[in-house]
C-alpha cells in the first residue's frame, strides 16, 4: 500500500552527516611556517594522508579554503565498497585485464584499511558489513549487467546474478558483491583529525591556497591573505586541484552532481546496499538518525549547471522514496558534485612529470571512499620514496587513445558549445519579476545578470560570468546556488566561490540606485 499524503521538501538543503557531531575549530594561517607536506584540502584524502604521514613522524599541515569535511566527503552516501557501478567490463575493453584488476584490488585494500583503522581506534562510526548490488529493470541494462558479471568471473571477483531485490521494484537482475560496508564518513574523520592533532600536525581553515612557487628543491604554497607554507611536498587533495600547473586538468575532467534525501520510512529496511544501473540511476542505503531507522535515497546525475531546474531532481526522487520505500517524511535533503576523469579513473600523483614535489588526488567518480582512501596511501608511498603497486595505474600522465582522445574532445566541445551559448542568450527577465526567494537570470540595460531575492526580500545581483575561463553560470533552484555549465565551478547567490575551479567570486552588482530604478515600480520591496 502506498501513502497518499504529501510529505514536503526541506526548505534548504542540508546534510544529515554535519548534525549532532562536534567537529573541532581551527584558525587561519597567520604567519609564513615549514613543514614536510603541506595538504591543501581538509576530505577525506586530504585527512588520511595526514594522519599516514604523521604516523611516518613528518611534519604535516593541511591548509582547508572553508571549514574542513565541509566539502564532497561531507556530501556523500558514505558507501565503503569496490563496487562502482557498471565499470569493470569497461575497465577490460579499455585499461586491459590487469589495470581493471588493479583497480578492484587498489579500492579493496582501501575498504580493508577503514575498516581495521574503526576497528584499531575503536571509532564509533556506524561501519557495518553490507552486501551491495547493482540492479538492472531494461533489457539494455540486464544485458550490460550480464556482461559486467563475466567481467567479475574474469577478474575473479566474487559475484553472483540475483532475480530480485527485497523492494517494490520490478527488477530483470541484480548483480551481488558480497561483504562490502557503509559508515559515517564524518564521525570516522573527525577521529583521524584528533589523530593528527594529537601527532602535531597543523591544521588551519578559512585558508585559501593560491599558487605553488618550487625553488631550492621546495615548495612555497601561498594563500589568499599573503602568507606562506614551504615544504618538501605539496598535495592537493582540494577535489578541483586548485593549482593546475601545465597539467589542463579543467580539460580533462568534467563535474556532475547528484541528490540525496534522507527519509523516514514505515517499512523495515531489509539490509544492502543497491544502485540502479537504469538511467536515471537511484541508490539505496540504510543510515541511523538520532537512533531511529531511515534511509538515504540517491540518484539523479546530471552535469553541473546543465540540465532541468535542479529542484525537480529532489521532486524525482521524493516521489521513488514514497512509491517503493512509503517514504513519511523527509529529514534532510543535499546535493553533492565530483569530477570525472577521461578514462574514469582517478588522477593520483605528480601533476606533471616536471613538478615530482606537487602530487594531486582528484577525479573519484563519486566513489570517494574507497578511491580518496586508496590515493591517499598511495600519496603517502610516493612521499615516503615506496613502491607502490597502483602508481602506474592512476599517474595522472597516462593517456588512452581509447577512450580518453574521443571524450576529451567531446567534453571540451561541450564547454565551447556552453560558452558560445551563454554569450547569445539575454533573458527577458526583469528584476522587478522576480518573487519572494527567488533567483534567475535576468536583463540590466540590456545585459545578462543574475539576480536571487532572498526571503527577507533584499535584491543579490551578480555578474553572471565565471571567473574561471568566462563561462555564464545558470541558477541552482534546488540549492540556491549559481553554477557554471562549462567545468562545475558554484558560487553562493552572493557570488563566493563554493567549488573550483575557479578563484575568485562573482562580480557583485553595488549600483543600488539602479537597482531602485528597476524595484520601485513593483510594491512590497
Amino acid at each position: 500500500m502506498k501513502i497518499d499524503h504529501d510529505i514536503r521538501l526541506p526548505e534548504y538543503p542540508e546534510s544529515y552527516w554535519f548534525k549532532n557531531l562536534d567537529i573541532p575549530q581551527f584558525s587561519q594561517l597567520s604567519e609564513d611556517i615549514e613543514v614536510d607536506v603541506v595538504i591543501v584540502g581538509g576530505g577525506i584524502t586530504g585527512i588520511t594522508s595526514a594522519y599516514l604521514l604523521c604516523k611516518e613522524g613528518l611534519r604535516v599541515a593541511i591548509l582547508e579554503a572553508g571549514k574542513l569535511l565541509n566539502g564532497t566527503t561531507g556530501h556523500t552516501t558514505a558507501k565503503v565498497t569496490a563496487q562502482h557501478d557498471l565499470i569493470y567490463d569497461e575497465f577490460i575493453n579499455h585499461l586491459g585485464h590487469t589495470k581493471a584488476r588493479m583497480y578492484y584490488e587498489a579500492n579493496t585494500e582501501a575498504m580493508k584499511f577503514i575498516k581495521n583503522t574503526v576497528k584499531e581506534h575503536n571509532i564509533d562510526c556506524d561501519f557495518t558489513k553490507q552486501d551491495a548490488f547493482l540492479y538492472a529493470t531494461t533489457e539494455k541494462y540486464n544485458s550490460k549487467l550480464e556482461k559486467e558479471l563475466e567481467a567479475y568471473q574474469k577478474l575473479e571477483i566474487e559475484g553472483e546474478l540475483e532475480n530480485s531485490i527485497p523492494f517494490d521494484i520490478k527488477i530483470l537482475n541484480a548483480l551481488s558483491m558480497k561483504n562490502q560496508a557503509q559508515f559515517h564518513p564524518l564521525k570516522y574523520l573527525s577521529h583521524l583529525l584528533q589523530e593528527v592533532v594529537n601527532s602535531g600536525g597543523l591544521l588551519f581553515e578559512n585558508t585559501i591556497a593560491v599558487n605553488i612557487e618550487e625553488e631550492d628543491r621546495k615548495v612555497n604554497v601561498r594563500t589568499r591573505n599573503d602568507y606562506s607554507v614551504k615544504a618538501d611536498y605539496a598535495l592537493a587533495c582540494s577535489h578541483f586541484p586548485f593549482y593546475e600547473g601545465t597539467g589542463l586538468y579543467s580539460t580533462r575532467m568534467y563535474a556532475d552532481r547528484s541528490y540525496v534525501l534522507a527519509v523516514k520510512t514505515e517499512r523495515e529496511y531489509p539490509g544492502g546496499m543497491y544502485l540502479s544501473v537504469d538511467q536515471p540511476s537511484r541508490s539505496l542505503r540504510s543510515v541511523k538518525i538520532n537512533g531511529d531507522n531511515a534511509v538515504l535515497v540517491g540518484g539523479e546525475s546530471h552535469k553541473t549547471g546543465q540540465g532541468k531546474d535542479t529542484l525537480e531532481h529532489y521532486k524525482a526522487l521524493e516521489k521513488f522514496s514514497k512509491d517503493v520505500l512509503n517514504s513519511n517524511k523527509i529529514l534532510y535533503r543535499w546535493s553533492t558534485q565530483d569530477l570525472i576523469t577521461l578514462d574514469k579513473v582517478p588522477y593520483v600523483g605528480a601533476i606533471t612529470a616536471s613538478h615530482p614535489q606537487i602530487l594531486i588526488a582528484t577525479g573519484y567518480r563519486k566513489w570517494g571512499m574507497t578511491n580518496g582512501t586508496a590515493a591517499a596511501r598511495l600519496l603517502r608511498d610516493i612521499v615516503m620514496k615506496r613502491e607502490n603497486p597502483y602508481e602506474e595505474l592512476y599517474t595522472p600522465s597516462r593517456f588512452y587513445a581509447d577512450p580518453s582522445l574521443k571524450v576529451f574532445f567531446r567534453e571540451n566541445f561541450d564547454v565551447a558549445k556552453h560558452l558560445i551559448k551563454g554569450k547569445l542568450e539575454i533573458s527577458e527577465k526583469e528584476v522587478s519579476d522576480l518573487s519572494t526567494d527567488e533567483g534567475a537570470v535576468v536583463s540590466i540595460e540590456g545585459k545578462r545578470k543574475g539576480a536571487y531575492k532572498d526571503s527577507n526580500g533584499k535584491l543579490h545581483i551578480v555578474d553572471t560570468t565565471c571567473t574561471h575561463i568566462g563561462c555564464e553560470v545558470n541558477w541552482n533552484h534546488g540549492d540556491r546556488t549559481w553554477d557554471c555549465p562549462c567545468h562545475g565551478s558554484r558560487f553562493s547567490y552572493t557570488g563566493e566561490v563554493i567549488e573550483g575551479p575557479a578563484e575568485k567570486s562573482l562580480a557583485k552588482l553595488d549600483d543600488h540606485t539602479m537597482l531602485d530604478n528597476f524595484t520601485s515600480e513593483k510594491s512590497g520591496y
